[in-house]
Parts: C-alpha cells; structure tokens; sequence
C-alpha cells in the first residue's frame, strides 16, 4: 500500500497506555518532495504537532513499529477502499474493509494556495490601501491582511448560490470601520462575478465614512456608499439581500441580526465582539465551579451567547454555522455567524431545545426579546424573567 502509493490517508490513534507516547495519535499522507513520493508523519501532542518525512520503505516500517508498540487502531483509507484496523489487548488483528472515502488528491507539498485575491496581478483597492504593490506584489508586513481578505471571501463564496439571482444585490456592512473588506466584497461581486449590486457601509465614526467615501470614488466603485449612523437607527432600506456585521460590541450584534431577520437577508455574516450581556446574567449552582472564575465565565458566556445566536436564527428559518474566522485586528474574536436563509426546520422542536439551554443558565437574551413577534408562541417571557 506504501510502497506502491495507493495510500490516501491513514490515522493512528487508540494509544495501548496512556502513558506510553507523548503523542495522542498520527496522522499519515503521501507527499510528493523533489518529484519524489514521500510520507509525511504528523505527530499530534496536547499542543503542538510535529512532521517527519519518510521513504515509502521508512514509513511501512514506521507504521508497523507505531501499530506493535503504540496503537490499537488505526484508519488507513485509499482509493479502493477505507480499511479499518482494529488489534485487541493480545495483538489479535482485525481489519474491517468499507466503501472508499478519500480520493487521490496532488502530492505537491509546497503547492501555490490559489486565493480569490491573487497575488501577482494588482488589485486596486488593495493597492489604495496599501496591501499591495502596483505590481500586484503583497507587501510582507501586510501579508496577513491579504490571507484574512481572502478567508473572508471564501465564505462569501461559498454562499454565493444562496444570493437572488436576476435582480440587483443590496447588501448592508453594519459596523463597517476601515472598511478592508467591505472593499474586498464589492470587488468580489461587482468586479470579479459581475453581479449588479448596492453596497452600503455603516459606522458611527464620521471621519473613518468620509475616508472610506473618498476612496470609493478614487476607486469608481459608483454603488458603493458609506454613511455615519448606527445599527438599530437605520431605517433607509425596504428590503437587504445580505447583511455583514464585523465587531459590532455586545447587543449591537445582536440589533443588526434583528434588522437582518426582519429583511428576510438571504445572507448574513457575522463576527460578533464584546459579548458582555450574558456575563451579567449566568447563574447556574451546577456550573459554580466554573462561573466563580470571571475570566472562564467570561469565555464560556461569549460562546455561550453566540450559541444562542445561532440556535435562534435556526428558529427564525436559517441554516446557521459557527467558522473560524481570522480577524482582521489579530484579536481573540474569531468566530464567524455564517445563517443563510434555508428550509424551515420542526419550530417546536428547536424552540424546546433553545428554551431548556437558555432556562438552565437564566438568560434573556436581547435577541430573543426583539424578535419576539417573530418567534414561536410564548417566547420573549423567558423562564428566568418569573424566577
């Protein structure tokens, strides 16, 4: 299987005595070093993970030894077949044979990583901003802002068949700041898919719209406009296609997901920011443990409230994700609300679950509370309003 290169895939774990490896498992796949056929060797630690390279010969050998001495199962998976590999405390060998589930991919180990921004050809905005070069070579100090620009447009791409299709976009960016990847979307859609569409940038700091505003007319990007206002004020649209919030602090995230909800958005991304709301309301004997120690609570009401997010927006008739999302200021808020507008799921099922979650931690969550109307009967008067 090594030797010949049929391996895909192949993971060992399962290790014989806990104390017996620092290592939790390993993970095996062919690499392709000098035009020669090579397997990599990822050693998974609790926090870090090392590689080795080996000869196809060098890693049979390897596999064998790590199999005697090491692990009980292992999960080698070719184009043929997934063989699963099962060795009792008595060395009794078992291997379960199942339906293939990888398929044979490019050995390259040091392939280029294709962008929707590449790298090479210059791209205005990103040279008005100072990421590139006029030669369309990204500045090493901004090398990151690059990779997160295009992190960020990955998800857009992937929902891209969830947009209107015929018509005109109207997308809103609430909170929107330097406004990078605003920038970044009107390019991708306008630019590179040729979609017609309105963008709106939204911020509180005056001086930051009218430097995003003189941009966008540098740029010619004629659909593009920035406007000073807030999040729960704004009023000026009937109807938006996608809706974008970056940081908006605490319930603020919370006021653009309503207005999102109450547009019926077909799209809405979000990193949420500064979730303090829930830190004031947790309360729980069971979790005391933990929630007497302010920078765990801290932590576990930040997930905890972007679960909530979630789940309500699955009420309110979205498909929801939580991604990890590279920020833009290197800061620890990286979670990204990605909810497009699916099939309506069992309402009474999911309400069931979000009460008994929200109940056994005394939240009320804002919202919860602004979307009332729109939630099945009953909500808004949360069991820990009567407690």
């Amino acid at each position: 299987m090594l030797a010949e290169g049929s391996l895909i895939t192949a993971t060992l774990s399962q290790l014989r005595k806990k104390e017996q490896a620092s290592f939790t498992k390993v993970q095996i796949k062919p690499v392709e070093l000098k035009k020669e056929l090579f397997y990599q060797f990822a050693y998974v630690y609790s926090n870090k993970v090392t590689h080795e390279n080996l000869t196809p010969p060098e890693a049979a050998g390897r596999m064998t030894a790590l199999f005697e001495e090491t692990f009980r199962q292992g999960l080698l998976c070719t184009a043929e077949a997934d063989y699963q590999v099962l060795i009792s405390k008595k060395f009794k060998v078992s291997i379960l044979t199942k339906s293939p589930s990888k398929s044979a991919t490019n050995l390259a180990h040091n392939r280029k990583k294709r962008y929707v921004l590449e790298e090479g050809a210059p791209v205005p905005f990103l040279v008005e901003l100072g990421i590139m070069n006029e030669e369309g070579k990204v500045l090493a100090r901004k090398y990151d802002k690059f990779k997160q620009i295009n992190r960020f447009l990955e998800m857009v791409q992937d929902v891209l068949p969830n947009l209107p299709a015929g018509r005109p976009l109207t997308i809103v960016d609430f909170g929107c700041g330097k406004s990078y990847l605003t920038f970044a979307l009107y390019h991708y859609l306008a630019v590179q898919q040729r979609r017609p569409l309105n963008v709106v940038g939204l911020d509180l700091k005056a001086d930051v719209i009218e430097t995003c505003n003189l941009l966008a007319g540098k740029l010619q990007y004629r659909n593009l406009k920035f406007l000073v206002g807030d999040i729960a004020d704004y009023n000026e649209l009937d109807q938006v296609d996608m809706v974008v919030t970056l940081h908006a602090c605490d319930t603020a995230t919370d006021a653009a997901l309503e207005k999102a909800v109450r547009w019926d958005a077909s799209v809405i991304l979000s990193v949420p920011c500064c979730q303090h709301e829930l830190f004031n309301q947790i309360s729980n004997e069971v979790m005391e443990p933990m929630l007497s120690h302010g920078i765990l609570k801290e932590r576990f009401s930040a997930l905890a409230t972007d679960g909530i997010r979630a789940k309500l927006l699955d009420i309110l008739g979205y498909r929801t994700q939580l991604l990890e999302f590279i920020d833009l200021e290197h800061t620890p808020k990286n979670l990204l609300i990605r909810a497009v507008k699916g099939q309506q799921e069992d309402r009474s099922r999911l309400w069931s679950e979000y009460t008994v979650f929200r109940d056994f931690l005394h939240a009320d969550p804002y919202l919860e509370r602004a979307c009332a109307d729109l939630l099945p009967e009953g909500a808004g008067a949360s069991q820990s309003k009567s407690q």
